[in-house]
């Protein structure tokens, strides 16, 4: 039928009401094996949104028993060169998280490894929901990416004049075409120290959770396997189902709905 195993336990709850460990294990394999690298707090968290009064010392234990835990991995490749002549906009955002959406935007390359070389993806964020609000993915780091992200997060969300957009120093983003861009948008240009990935820490978590959850275990061959699957994780798993700690635990998309409610 097509239905994941915690349907019946759902309705199905052992003696007294209260699930086995091995209930539980199946709830846990079925979280994730659409979010594969859900710690016990965030297990704990969706276990709550789905209806299940769970603590999370029971979860970390079960977890732990069942082999369930993550292992993220780490790799570094250079995506800034910031050796260039262009002008630096000064550091207008210092990690002090603003209040509401569309007020500073963070920006970002990271590279993607294919069995033919690389890939590069450009995105932008929201800094206070950590939506990302626009990207766009390439054979080739250079301005032109740098700008069909930017244009893809102008048109999803059109942001007051005054936004502040920040980057770290890469040349792409000193070019005098992007800051052409930025101008003629209203937007406000910042950008990091050299070298400070604290400075730009929302992009940065960003890239390592799209390493660690989605890119590592893809496997991509092709840029056109990049180009097919990282939409739907960016668009319908990071921004629409995937828990935060900084925002609630709520999704970037609740965490901006419920916004918008309070200020109506």
């Amino acid at each position: 039928m097509s239905l994941p195993r915690s349907t019946y336990y759902y309705r199905s709850t052992g003696k007294h009401g209260v699930l086995t460990d091995a209930e539980l294990v199946a709830i846990i394999e079925d979280i994730q094996d659409e979010l594969p690298c859900y710690g016990y707090r965030r297990v704990t968290h969706e276990l709550r949104r789905r209806g299940l009064a769970i603590n999370h010392k029971r979860v970390a234990r079960v977890m732990r028993m069942a082999g369930l835990g993550i292992k993220p991995r780490k790799r570094f490749v250079r995506t800034t060169d910031s050796r260039h002549d262009g002008p630096i906009f000064p550091n207008l955002y210092r990690n002090i998280i603003p209040d509401q959406p569309d007020r500073v935007w963070v920006a970002d390359f990271t590279y993607i490894r294919v069995a033919t070389g690389f890939c590069y993806l450009a995105v932008i964020l929201d800094a206070c929901s950590r939506k990302v609000v626009g990207y766009a993915l390439s054979r080739h780091l250079d301005t032109e990416l740098a700008l069909a992200a930017l244009g893809a997060a102008l048109v999803s969300r059109n942001p007051p004049k005054g936004c502040i957009h920040h980057a770290d120093r890469g040349c792409q983003y000193a070019s005098q075409n992007y800051r052409d861009a930025l101008e003629a948008a209203g937007l406000r240009g910042s950008m990091s120290s050299v070298g400070n990935p604290y400075h730009n820490a929302q992009a940065e978590s960003f890239m390592k959770t799209l390493k660690v959850e989605e890119v590592y275990r893809a496997g991509y061959e092709t840029f056109a396997d990049v180009a097919a699957r990282l939409p739907t994780f960016i668009e319908q798993v990071y921004n629409a189902k995937r828990l935060h700690s900084a925002l609630g635990y709520r999704t970037p998309e609740e965490f901006e709905t419920l916004f918008a409610q309070k200020a109506a």
